[in-house]
This record gives structure tokens, sequence and C-alpha cells, in this order.
């Protein structure tokens, strides 16, 4: 449910991105600002990097017992926005509810899941990623005659489910990994120094550089699709919605019956699904560089992106992110590097709009350079850790 309601958030904030322009006659650079400030960027890195500190202090529990109350009060202020300053403090209150969040719900998964079924349960909460904006999407469809109050609608609909969640997380139980290592008299509890030197050190830029790369370019689709579309006359709201959603559909199901499938097998096989994966994404945006800016192409360009990041995406950065730190430090380490790549997506967001407003060939060009980046560094310095318990990899990489 964390991924559910960060990609929820971020896609309905797309969704309804050209309609808050309109009714409170926002700026592109306004436009750039909000995006950049929210759970796709700038809010949500502030969130991971001090969520997943304190949920490595204080245990997982404590952090995901109570960010949601947050998050529900970030949405209902997006959803009941009637000025500027309304919609950008409920955007950035979000935004760091859900960085706060991500990390130490992830944790919490690979802490529980057994040492071959960690990139299935995992690629789980990835499907639960592309459940969410398939859902706002469809209510944003469904509403699209309603305009701006549909948008509201959509909101709302988070709202509700991030108070579900919250009253069902009262009955989670606090990772017993976690608590093991905490009650460990050895257990480097505050010794954040240790991830910045040896083995640590390089999973940390590792599992850092694909990701921040691959985030842009995935960050850009998410939140500015249903923009470049209407934006750039190539479909109305209604089309905007539904192709951005048809694209998240695809997602989920190459998850399920590829990367669930497939992510446990070997160390061989999680090259070649990171590979095929990565040629995919970056063939996704070198077609809108020599073909015009159409609905046909935009099809292409979501059935390969789409498909491409569920094998060589953020799925991987969840698996790898749990099991190249020691439990002590998991959190911490994944809040530095999810927190790094937003604020670098929310940098890059400030001027999407400028550049879009030249064509899309700028954009397309700078994404399927990042993609270039994060498929080569992923592919060529992947390590093997497959079908290892995390105690085994923690003792592997110590000794090394």
């Amino acid at each position: 449910m964390a991924s559910y309601l960060d990609a929820g958030s971020i896609v309905a904030l797309g969704a309804g991105l050209a309609l808050f322009e309109s009714y409170l006659h926002l700026s592109s650079d306004a436009l750039g600002a909000l995006a950049a400030i929210g759970p796709n960027a700038i809010g949500c890195a502030i969130g991971a990097f001090i969520g997943g500190r304190l949920g490595d202090k204080l245990g997982r529990k404590r952090i995901y017992k109570y960010d949601l109350l947050v998050y529900a009060a970030g949405i209902l202020c997006i959803a009941l926005a009637f000025n500027a300053p309304m919609l950008f403090i409920g955007v950035f209150v979000v935004g760091v509810a859900v960085g706060a969040d991500v990390p130490t719900s992830l944790a919490l998964v690979g802490e529980f899941a057994p040492s071959k079924a960690r990139g299935k349960l995992l690629g789980f909460t990835q499907v639960a990623w592309n459940f969410g904006p398939v859902v706002v999407l469809v209510l944003a469809l469904v509403l699209s005659s309603l305009d701006l109050l549909g948008i509201r609608i959509v909101f709302l609909h988070l709202f509700v489910m991030a108070l579900v969640t919250w009253a069902l997380r009262q009955g989670l139980t606090e990772s017993p990994r976690w608590r093991a290592a905490a009650e460990a008299e050895s257990a480097p509890r505050h010794n954040v120094k240790a991830l910045f030197s040896g083995p640590h050190l390089k999973a940390l830029l590792w599992t850092g550089s694909i990701y921040l790369f691959w985030n842009i370019a995935a960050g850009t689709a998410g939140i500015f699709t249903p923009y470049f579309i209407k934006t750039l006359n190539a479909g109305g709201q209604a089309a905007s919605v539904a192709l951005s959603s048809s694209g998240f559909i695809l997602g989920g199901v190459a998850t399920v019956f590829v990367f669930m499938r497939l992510a446990d097998r070997g160390h061989s096989t999680r090259k070649l699904l990171w590979g095929i994966g990565a040629v995919l994404q970056i063939v996704a945006y070198a077609v809108f560089m020599v073909l015009p800016f159409t609905v046909p192409v935009i099809i292409l360009n979501i059935f390969l992106f789409s498909i491409g990041a569920a094998l060589a995406g953020e799925a991987f950065y969840k698996v790898f992110s749990q099991e190249l730190f020691p439990t002590m430090l998991r959190g911490t380490a994944q809040g530095i590097t999810f927190g790094v790549a937003r604020t670098c997506l929310g940098i890059w967001s400030l001027f999407v709009p400028t550049l879009a407003g030249a064509g899309i060939g700028p954009v397309a060009f700078l994404l399927s350079l990042f993609l270039v980046i994060s498929g080569a560094i992923g592919y060529f310095f992947m390590p093997n850790t497959s079908g290892k318990s995390l105690e085994q990899i923690e003792a592997e990489r110590a000794t090394a």
C-alpha cells in the first residue's frame, strides 16, 4: 500500500496538472515547481532522508504506524484546494509522507521475505505501484467530464485509502530481523559513516546510480505524459488519461508474469531481464526523436517503456536495496538513494514544461541518454546476491 499510495498520488497530480493550471492560472514555472516539491521529487526526498534513518534507529513500525495520517492530511488539502498556496502545501506534505513511508515499508517486506522469494515479494509491491495509478487514471477517465471536480474526487479516494491502510497497519508486528539487530551489542546502530566506505559505498553508488537515471525517465513519464499529450495537441484530457492508464496496466502484467516469475532464478537471469528491459526503454524514447508526436507513436512509447521498466527499473532497485545493506543501515541507505534520486527528479521537473515548449525532441533525447546510463551501470556492475539470505549476503560483504 505504500507503493499504491506513492504512485497514486504522483499520477493523480499528473492527471490534474493541466486542470489546476487553468483553474488557478498557474504559469509553466509554477507547474514545474509544483511537480518538483511533491511525491515525485523533493518533498519525497526530504521524507525519505528522515524516514529511512528513523526507521533504522527507532524501528519500522514506529514510522509506518503514523506517517499515513500525515499523508491523508496532505491529500485532503489538495482535494479541497481553492488557491495556489493550499495546493502547494498539500503537494509538499504528501511528498514528505510518501518519502518517509516507502523505505521503511520496503525494508519490512525485505526482512520478512524468504531468500528464494525476495524478488517475487518485492516485485509484488511494484504490482501495487502500477495498480494505484490504474485506479487513479480510470477514475479520472470516468470523471473527466467533471473536469477539476473529477480530479478532486480522485484525491478524495486516496484520502479514504490512506485511512483504511493506516487502520489495517495497526495490527502489524515489528520486523524480527530489525529487533534482533537492534538488541545485538555489536550492532552499528548510529554509524552512518559505514555507508561511505568499502562495500557499502560501492552498493550505495550502484543502487543510487541505477535508480537516479532511471527515475528521471520514469518520473517524467508518470507525471508529465498526460500533460504532454494534452498541451502538445496529441489528444484531450480523456485520451491522455486512457493512454497513461494502459501503460501502468502493461507494467503490472509484465511484473506479474515475467519479473516475479524470474527474479529469483539466479544472477544470469537477473542480468538478462535487466538487459532486455534497458534496451526496450531506450528505444521507447528514441522513437520520439525520429517519429512525429502522434497517438500511434505515443502508444508505441508507452508499450515499450512499460514492459522495459518492469524488467529493468524500480523493482530491481527495491530488491538490491534490501540485499546489499545490513539491517541497521538498510532504511538509511535506501532513504539516501531514494532521496537523492527524487531530488534530482525535482530539479529536472522544474525545466520539463519549458523544454516541452520546444517540442518533445529535447526531452526525449535527454531521457534516452539517462536510460542508457542506468542500463549500462545496472548490467555491467550487477552484484550476485540471488537466492542468498540477508545474513549470508551481509557476512560475505563484511568479509570482503
